[in-house]
């Protein structure tokens, strides 16, 4: 059958969370600067696969002194340094609850630390800690964008407290949606975008560590595992070879804002979605294409709304599934196979008050819709 999707920001929640009255143009906000003083990577991609242990060898010794535990006395997980400032970076579902944690680097020094932002949605942390210039050793950053499928990555962290801990595997897909932890206050649950699979074993404290591709560069920040199996002594997930790293393009475009604001805010659509439909449900909607966002509902009054944009209002044999809304097949002139790609686009390239040209298949004709964006409620 097929998946709802809320697009109540430029995440989605599992029902409709908000009624806007209105939404004012906004201005523009300056985008913070991100500095990053990372030491170079300087590690070629071997091209012959022989050479992949030396690489992997050299990649831990040179990523290593940026790669931190942290404590906060509920749980544990693992961060990143990030700039040259002392920022370190982590899951937000690490330090969820406290203000003050613990950090300790590969050096064996400790620091107290100081959480300066964190957004749930995305699982995204800042820690600020003060340690001496020596102890500081920013990571390489890289550009998720030009991951592929197949590419070996290399996980490190601090699983089950084993502190330094590296595995190796490979990306297993890309542009993966992932659901929030936290549920907002307006009801419904939101979910982030430009999620990375990967089979790189991901543990219990490994949340919140760097995920590097083979050139020493952060590529995302592992998040989670999806499981049915459980350790029956300690109650923890069993590894199943399905985890999830958030893309470092996303952290990129966040923690700036975390670092200067302490917060971070989505641009918003105000629709819900629904793609990935099943036969049945094309045939009873009357469209003639497989692929797109296909619009269920326009909430009155969002930026969705005052553009024109239509969601379904006809019945159908397919329950609640109603017939007559747009079908969103590009965003910018960026195909939109799925919702997943419309939302990856909105969450890694857009703010509020920009504005993005939606090509929508209606009544069989392909047109171009202008929206400005708002800010999610």
């Amino acid at each position: 059958m097929k998946r709802v999707f809320l697009v109540l920001s430029v995440l989605m929640t599992s029902m409709l969370a908000c009624q806007l009255t209105g939404v004012p143009s906004l201005p523009q906000q300056p985008t913070p600067v991100v500095r990053i003083d990372a030491t170079p990577p300087a590690l070629p991609t071997p091209v012959d696969a022989a050479d992949v242990d030396t690489t992997l060898e050299a990649l831990y010794v040179q990523v290593l002194p940026g790669v931190v535990s942290i404590q906060t006395g509920q749980s544990e997980g693992s961060g990143f340094v990030f700039d040259s400032d002392g920022h370190v970076v982590t899951n937000q579902h690490v330090v969820e609850g406290t203000s003050d944690v613990e950090v300790a680097f590969a050096s064996g020094f400790k620091a107290y630390g100081t959480v300066v932002g964190s957004d749930a949605d995305a699982d995204i942390a800042v820690i600020k800690v003060d340690a001496p210039a020596d102890q500081i050793h920013p990571l390489a950053i890289g550009d998720s964008s030009t991951l592929n499928v197949g590419e070996q990555v290399v996980a490190i962290g601090n699983p089950f407290g084993l502190s330094g801990t590296m595995t190796l595997g490979i990306v297993s897909a890309l542009g993966r949606t992932q659901t929030s932890h936290i549920d907002p206050e307006s009801g419904g649950r939101y979910s982030t975008a430009d999620i990375i699979q990967t089979d790189a074993a991901i543990n219990p404290g490994n949340s919140g560590g760097p995920l590097f591709n083979l050139n020493g560069e952060v590529v995302g920040i592992n998040q989670s595992i999806r499981t049915e199996a459980f350790n029956g002594t300690t109650g923890n997930a069993v590894n199943s070879g399905v985890g999830f790293s958030i893309s470092i393009n996303l952290v990129k475009r966040i923690v700036p804002y975390l670092i200067r604001d302490g917060k971070y805010e989505y641009p918003y659509l105000g629709i819900s979605s629904a793609d990935d439909l099943n036969l049945a449900a094309i045939e009873a909607l009357g469209l003639n294409t497989y692929t797109g966002a296909y619009v269920t509902q326009v909430t009155p009054g969002g930026p969705a709304d005052q553009a024109g944009i239509r969601g379904g209002s006809e019945p159908t044999s397919q329950g609640n599934l109603q017939a007559g809304g747009d079908v969103i097949t590009a965003i910018d002139g960026q195909p939109v196979v799925t919702f997943d790609d419309l939302l990856g686009y909105l969450t890694t390239h857009k703010s509020p008050g920009d504005s993005v040209v939606l090509t929508i298949l209606r009544d069989g004709q392909m047109m171009d819709v202008t929206i400005t964006l708002g800010v999610r409620p």
